[in-house]
């Protein structure tokens, strides 16, 4: 049999539509199909308010585009189906952007607001890198933007908050156990030039971590201040998905330096972003711009574009939230190859397009970090003897 796109088409006519009428392909819900190297892409159009709901059906499309001989992988996302759009219909208005919180130190934790958050010694500036909901390149992202930094002249680590599925020993190609220092505080593990900690130094990769949230939250405190991270400019922290116990450890008890906020195009990623988003704003912590990952699809024997999972999605979100816009990333065979391979695109091919696209986004963190600390030095008080 062979892989083309009416071989895909006609196996996604065995998956029913939400209502079990019908099949996706009939009801018209499955968007252009792309298909690279075994790699099948596309996305089914769903109504935004049943996103959940749907889930079994986005996994059964891929399940059975999965079933198919000489298929090596699947990519499938739901997308929400635009309301109003082209029937002359006028969407609610929505709410005003909250204003941009001062850095923390400021009025609201001097007032009280927020508990104290202590430094870790040798760090200059935190920046939490996260996603309202997972499986948006948040990680990939991190890292990258991580070695962007790097290449700016600045010493760099990355600490990996994802106690339940950490990334960073897959991404960076690390293996083994780190070292201790006096049998109390941990030494980083480092790759390219960048130090490096994740829980899954510490556990086996199949290992599940069935946590509950105050085991989670120590281990996040111990990851963080109980190892020898030595003179840093940027320590790099790969959040989480969501909004939980982990985020608001980080958010309310470190003194984060700002947030870069990761989404993929379609509105489902974005609702999720924005979650993040504000989450980051109630906590007083900066915003220092928004990505949007996955931005297009570029073919790598064609270099053709298309739009997979929609386009412009999160640019416009951050201009209509008053948030700055870092970049788009395109989603390419050589990103997702680097990733798997342990050698990030940054590292592995500096000259290219795509490491030019995450040095971009690096520079424009690096501004915004810049003002965002100098915002920060300018409100606090002054000590005056006379």
């Amino acid at each position: 049999m062979t892989l083309d796109r009416q071989t895909v088409i006609d196996r996604l006519k065995s998956v029913k539509g939400p209502n079990l009428e019908g099949d996706i392909v009939s009801l018209g819900l499955v968007s252009e199909i792309f298909i690279a190297d075994g790699k099948v892409f596309f996305s089914i159009t769903v109504p935004s308010s049943r996103a959940q709901e749907l889930e079994p059906l986005r996994q059964a499309a891929e399940n059975a585009v999965k079933s198919l001989p000489g298929v090596k992988g699947a990519v499938v996302a739901l997308t929400a189906e635009k309301q109003g759009g082209g029937m002359g219909a006028t969407p609610p208005p929505r709410p005003k952007p909250a204003p941009q919180r001062p850095m923390p130190g400021g009025p609201a934790a001097q007032a009280g607001q927020q508990p104290t958050k202590q430094d870790v010694p040798g760090i200059k500036a935190i920046v939490a890198v996260a996603s309202g909901k997972g499986g948006v390149g948040k990680s990939t992202t991190a890292v990258n933007l991580a070695l962007g930094l790097k290449t700016l002249g600045l010493r760099v680590g990355i600490l990996d908050a994802d106690i339940y599925g950490p990334s960073m020993p897959r991404l960076l190609g690390l293996t083994g156990k780190p070292e201790t220092a006096d049998g109390k505080t941990l030494k980083p593990m480092e790759a390219f030039g960048v130090k490096v900690m994740s829980m899954g130094f510490l556990v086996e990769e199949d290992t599940p971590m069935i946590w509950r949230g105050p085991m989670v939250v120590s281990a996040l405190r111990q990851m963080l201040r109980d190892v020898a991270w030595g003179e840093l400019d940027v320590l790099v922290v790969d959040m989480p998905p969501g909004t939980g116990d982990a985020q608001l450890t980080m958010a309310q008890q470190v003194p984060l330096a700002g947030a870069v906020i990761v989404s993929t195009p379609q509105d489902l990623a974005l609702i999720d972003a924005r979650k993040g988003l504000n989450m980051f704003r109630k906590v007083d912590v900066p915003l220092l711009g928004i990505v949007e990952n996955m931005s297009y699809f570029l073919a790598p024997d064609t270099g053709a574009r298309y739009d997979i999972f929609g386009h412009g999605g999160a640019k416009n979100e951050a201009e209509r939230l008053g948030v700055p816009f870092l970049g788009e990333v395109p989603l390419t065979m050589d990103v997702r190859e680097t990733s798997d391979a342990g050698t990030p695109v940054v590292a592995s091919n500096p000259e290219g397009a795509q490491a030019k696209v995450y040095r971009d986004i690096a520079a424009k963190v690096q501004t915004q970090l810049a003002a965002a600390m100098q915002s920060a030095a300018d409100e606090a008080p002054a000590i005056v003897f006379d």
